[in-house]
């Protein structure tokens, strides 16, 4: 007879860096801001109520809040409109209210949690937030990545051979303080006058439809603005329409933040219904259709958004994906992009897609990453989720656009500028013998350098 052995002894398993446990959605309760305790349900799903309650001042801040936030925060806030703001503030019922969720009625509490807050970081910037060195790239543009330069009508943006952007419309149902297009989207700014869009909606629509029947080798269009939430659904329609009309037109992406911010928008019955005509006559051409969103933070998925993503595959949209931003205080650490990533995943059916590094714009380096930081979340994020349902980390680099963040040609740690090179050449770049052998530097934050890198750009600036 074998004899049995006895179990070695040994030490206990360590942890697992990250360790998953199913969060089910919630939505908060509104009711606990002083200025929301009569909305009823029936109102909180309503678009309309909700455009019509949005934040767009300190005044209407301060009227919703009551004695909630100390005056610091406020001064804080003004002064942030005043010296650094590129977007003007419009943020939706919905989406503040995802902000601070469990932080109770003490004003100091709810203060401190206001400060913290990963969604108010980036959707309501304060002055203290910002980079008290350097708040802005020497580097950093207006637009950052040269979109408009690579105009072939008004809005129509040829940057990527078989693809296209097409901007219908220059405004949001909300501002992000990060936007890449802040110096197109929304109202003007103490910091920013604006750029302003010329044409007639119906002109530039026709413009790009008469450009896209003209260069077949288009076969991708991803229809943004501002965000398409913002326009109206039978001119939305139409052009949906005229875009399937297009036999070379194979994939349409729809780029609507609202979905996150704003859900009761695709929840109306006039654009779900006006959305399922959409997708229906796409299956018909096979055509594929998806609805792009772009959320940041799990507190932000909740059973309202949930609803808008179900309701949206319902009624025939192929995939409803996320491309989020990273940023530092928002989401740039492996627990908070995996959080983010298994809420949209698992319980609210949109697939995590990418994670855009934040763009080189003027003072946003409070926000930004590292090329290396974002390698090493790319690494940590790894072997947790699906394989379809990782993200990828990407860098969008000026005049070259999205490259993983591994995919870089050389790399200056100390002065923090990396390298890339593309495969394809850009429509500025068609007669530009040289485009395609040329390394294009894309610049970290002088905050994450070491000490001799920081000492090297305050000499290049002096």
């Amino acid at each position: 007879m074998t004899a049995i052995q006895e179990p070695v002894p040994t030490a206990a398993a360590p942890d697992q860096p990250y360790e998953y446990a199913r969060t089910e959605l919630v939505e908060p309760d509104w009711r606990r801001f002083p200025g929301w305790q009569d909305v009823t349900d029936a109102e909180w799903r309503d678009a309309q109520w909700q455009r019509v309650h949005c934040v767009r001042n300190v005044r209407q801040l301060r009227a919703l809040m009551g004695d909630l936030l100390e005056e610091r925060f406020y001064e804080d806030l003004v002064a942030d409109q005043r010296d650094m703001a590129t977007m003007s503030m419009l943020v939706p019922p919905q989406m503040l209210n995802t902000m601070a969720p469990t932080a109770g009625t003490d004003p100091a509490k709810v203060t401190e949690a206001f400060y913290a807050d990963p969604i108010r970081r980036y959707m309501m910037p304060v002055r203290s937030d910002r980079d008290p060195v350097s708040p802005s790239h020497p580097h950093s543009e207006r637009d950052s990545l040269h979109e408009a330069e690579m105009w072939v009508v008004e809005g129509l943006t040829h940057r990527y051979p078989t693809k296209v952007l097409a901007e219908l419309i220059s405004t949001c149902p909300q501002y992000c303080g990060h936007c890449t297009r802040m110096d197109l989207v929304g109202n003007s700014t103490e910091q920013v006058q604006k750029h302003k869009l010329e044409l007639k909606p119906v002109d530039r629509q026709d413009a790009m439809i008469d450009y896209l029947k003209r260069t077949p080798g288009v076969r991708d269009v991803v229809v943004s603005g501002g965000d398409v939430a913002n326009v109206p659904w039978p001119q939305l329609e139409s052009f949906l329409m005229r875009l399937m009309d297009i036999e070379t037109v194979r994939d349409i992406r729809l780029a609507t933040k609202a979905l996150a911010a704003l859900p009761q928008h695709w929840l109306q019955p006039k654009v779900t219904e006006g959305l399922q005509r959409v997708a229906l006559t796409a299956q018909r051409r096979g055509v594929n259709l998806a609805i792009h969103t772009h959320v940041n933070h799990a507190q932000s998925v909740t059973p309202l958004v949930a609803e808008a993503a179900r309701t949206a595959l319902e009624v025939g949209v192929r995939d409803v994906r996320n491309q989020g931003v990273l940023m530092r205080g928002v989401n740039a650490t492996p627990a908070a992009l995996l959080d983010l990533c298994f809420a949209l995943q698992g319980e609210a059916n949109i697939l995590p897609y990418y994670f855009y590094m934040c763009d080189m714009i003027p003072n946003a380096e409070h926000w930004r990453v590292s090329v290396h930081e974002a390698q090493q979340l790319q690494h940590a994020i790894m072997g947790y989720l699906p394989g379809y349902a990782t993200p990828r980390i990407v860098c969008d680099v000026p005049y070259v656009g999205k490259r993983w963040v591994h995919q870089l040609a050389d790399y200056d740690r100390e002065r923090g500028i990396s390298y890339w090179t593309k495969n394809y050449r850009t429509g500025i770049e068609l007669d530009d013998p040289e485009a395609l052998q040329r390394q294009y530097p894309y610049y970290d934050p002088i905050s994450t350098l070491p000490e001799a890198g920081k000492r090297w750009w305050a000499e290049q600036s002096g």
